[in-house]
């Protein structure tokens, strides 16, 4: 099982971090960082300018080594929780073996709140992502920055931003599961396994869905987590929220929308593709 885990997460990790860190670059922290960007073609200009190819990857070793437990958080939680709710009273469907959606929902929040434990990892990577060559690296690599974060501030500074984190989350991830269930239960037939084509159809929508929502809190966390790598101080998820609307108005929150979108299809439809090929592969292979 942790194979499974960690070689899913590595395939959608590998896939979508390019432009994950174009999105954390430009629309996240655009203005707290040096580097200014006109637009999204821009950000890949200059990235690639100043970083070569590499710089569309900063920040993903640690992603990677630690996408084993992430996974296992996310998929692991999801599987029990729905097992739990299946099994009792939240479970309103008439058929044994399929939960209600309702108990998939309460399922993928209760991952979410489990993701949230996971905040120094995601804040790792925001910091890793948002150092340039031109701006000078405070970071030599994953370990460094942990160290430099716990000597700055503590254990508490590796929690930066958790509670936004939280908040984008423990809704999302219930939306995140939700759809994904739905459009495979209407594109399969009636006691069988969905096909390919349904697993990437709906993992590539349960991504957009997700993201259309998560946005918004999305902003508000990675420029949390900036504060003291180089990024603006906020005392708070309300002060950041309050400033930024103040200064660059609601849209600020949509900026992302757009990148978040085209970047969550591909990269949910392959996560859970890969979740569930491996998965059939080590269930239908001969025992000993």
């Amino acid at each position: 099982t942790a194979a499974v885990l960690f070689v899913q997460g590595a395939v959608g990790l590998v896939v979508g971090h390019p432009l994950d860190t174009v999105k954390v670059s430009f629309f996240d922290n655009r203005f707290e960082t040096q580097t200014v960007y006109r637009g999204i073609f821009d950000c890949v200009v200059k990235t690639y300018t100043h970083e070569g190819f590499h710089g569309f990857f900063k920040g993903m070793s640690f992603p990677v080594v630690s996408v084993a437990i992430s996974n296992a958080v996310a998929f692991g939680s999801y599987s029990n929780a729905l097992d739990y709710l299946t099994r009792s009273g939240y479970n309103n469907s008439e058929q044994s073996k399929q939960s209600s959606l309702t108990a998939v929902f309460m399922a993928g929040c209760f991952s979410g709140l489990a993701q949230a434990s996971l905040a120094p990892i995601d804040l790792v990577k925001v910091r890793l992502q948002n150092q340039t060559k031109s701006g000078g690296n405070k970071y030599r690599g994953p370990i460094h920055c942990i160290a430099v974060i716990l000597r700055e501030d503590g254990v508490k500074g590796l929690f930066r931003g958790m509670w936004a984190l939280a908040l984008r989350d423990v809704p999302c991830f219930g939306l995140y599961f939700l759809p994904y269930e739905l459009i495979c239960r209407m594109l399969t037939e009636k006691g069988k396994q969905p096909g390919n084509t349904a697993v990437l159809v709906a993992g590539g929508v349960a991504g957009v869905v997700t993201w259309a929502c998560a946005t918004p809190m999305d902003v508000v966390k990675a420029r949390l987590q900036m504060c003291g790598g180089g990024g603006r101080m906020y005392s708070g998820v309300l002060n950041c929220i309050t400033v930024s609307v103040r200064e660059e108005g609601m849209r600020v929150f949509f900026k992302g929308l757009l990148l978040n979108s085209v970047r969550a299809f591909p990269v949910n439809a392959v996560t859970f593709l890969s979740f569930e090929m491996l998965l059939r592969a080590m269930t239908d292979s001969p025992q000993d």
